[in-house]
């Protein structure tokens, strides 16, 4: 369905401008509650309602960009953005800027779904999405930068997501559009693979999205309230923890895949639950820093690992889709959650509490990266030991794509079959060059 290219700067684009909203999530609450006449469980509510949007394109879209076209969808999806966001951004009547955030917090979600999809089609998914994450962190680092110093304004992170989607839309030239093909692979209906460690995922992500995002939307008033910080002081902060995350997300992406998925997803867990558990207890700067820094390191990490073992469970990228959709209902389910959790049992008892359902998640996931096999390898890339392309073999035959043999089950041993046959005459000497005779046997 994707062109394979060396780098897919237009799905890297497109995954930025659909994940920065979530990123984005703590100062577009904070100024929510500050610019307008809500109180902060209200302000966490709408954005839990604009994430929920967000994961329900993707549950919508999951299995249809092939069916509508990846540009088409893309191009309606950033169009979304870009109206819902930038009427959320201009106006002050709450009515309105529900409305807006709930419209492009759908455009946001279904140039997610684009995303995942042609990133699932790469021949390094885990490399593309990495990319991915570099950009909208680096693009994140920059918003908690500039925005302090631009006004008190509610719509200026909300403006930043709106400039961010328009820049992207030149870009969706480059994604294929619907064709025949597409047409054909709809009609093919082909079920979900690993459809039971696919739901363990998915119900995982659901929860460690939702332990995540619980903190992270009210993590900024963590810093102004717990750790008694000032707003530009805090959003240095937030800025020096998504240029951590840059780190984290080169080094995941130098790494690779040599230490497999577990332990990077399994091990990682953990020490963000630890990253949490601190950075809700924090009280001055140091401890708020520290455990804000940690935890942005790593979570970029582990998520594109994660994203990397859903786009292996299906080449077509619907597990993908819905994993990071199960995904973005934990996330919008975060800000309220932290509202509430805070609310009620304080700051620190929230971040314990957390941690603790962060570990219990950390089991069902680290088994799904342990018993789930390779992904298939790509067309073109498997050969049989005659050197003919599989690829040849699929078309010839009308085998789709992604029934070619996966990577453990390549080099099978030749066996040799003897088969019955006369034998051939044996070749006669050389005689003079000329016509034979009519009654002239061969070899004679």
């Amino acid at each position: 369905m994707f062109a394979r290219t060396t780098t897919p700067w237009p799905l890297v684009a497109l995954f930025a401008a659909g994940y920065l909203a979530p990123y984005l999530l703590p100062t577009t609450v904070g100024r929510l509650d500050s610019g307008l006449p809500l109180s902060a469980t209200q302000a966490g509510a709408i954005g839990s309602a604009l994430l929920l949007s967000s994961a329900s394109a993707g549950f919508l879209f999951a299995s249809r960009v092939e069916r509508i076209g990846a540009r088409t969808l893309a191009r309606a999806g950033l169009a979304l953005a870009v109206l819902g966001y930038g009427t959320a951004a201009l106006t002050t009547c709450v009515p309105a800027v529900v409305a807006g955030a709930l419209l492009g917090g759908f455009g946001s979600g279904t140039a997610t779904t684009v995303a995942a999809t042609g990133i699932a089609a790469q021949p390094d998914p885990h490399r593309t999405t990495t990319l991915g994450l570099l950009s909208v962190s680096a693009l994140a680092g920059t918003v908690y930068l500039t925005v302090p110093r631009l006004g008190p304004a509610h719509g200026l992170p909300l403006a930043a997501i709106v400039l961010t989607a328009a820049a992207v839309w030149p870009l969706t030239s480059r994604l294929p559009a619907r064709t025949a093909a597409t047409r054909q692979a709809r009609r093919s209906h082909d079920p979900l693979p690993h459809l039971r460690a696919g739901a363990v995922l998915a119900t995982a992500m659901l929860f460690w999205s939702l332990a995540q995002n619980s903190l992270w939307g009210v993590s900024g008033r963590i810093g102004l309230a717990q750790a008694r910080l000032t707003e530009a002081t805090v959003g240095v902060v937030f800025a020096v923890a998504l240029g951590a995350g840059l780190l984290g997300v080169v080094g995941a992406g130098a790494l690779g895949p040599r230490l497999g998925r577990a332990l990077p997803v399994g091990a990682g867990t953990v020490l963000i639950a630890g990253c949490i558990a601190l950075s809700a207890s924090a009280t001055d700067l140091a401890t708020f820093a520290s455990g804000e820094i940690a935890w942005n390191t790593l979570y970029p990490i582990v998520l594109s690992y994660v994203i990397g073992l859903a786009a292996s469970l299906d080449p077509r990228g619907r597990w993908a889709v819905l994993v990071g959709s199960a995904s973005s209902l934990g996330t919008a389910a975060g800000p309220l959650t932290g509202s509430l959790l805070s609310a009620e049992a304080g700051f620190p008892a929230m971040g314990a509490l957390l941690a603790l359902g962060l570990l219990i998640v950390t089991l069902p996931m680290t088994a799904v990266a342990l018993h789930t096999g390779g992904r298939p390898l790509l067309t073109g890339a498997v050969r049989h030991r005659s050197g003919t392309p599989a690829a040849v073999v699929a078309a010839s035959t009308g085998t789709p794509a992604d029934a070619l043999p996966q990577a453990g089950v390549l080099e099978q041993p030749v066996v040799e079959i003897q088969i019955d046959a006369p034998a051939t005459p044996a070749q006669g000497s050389y005689d003079t060059a000329g016509p034979r005779q009519a009654a002239a046997t061969p070899g004679s």
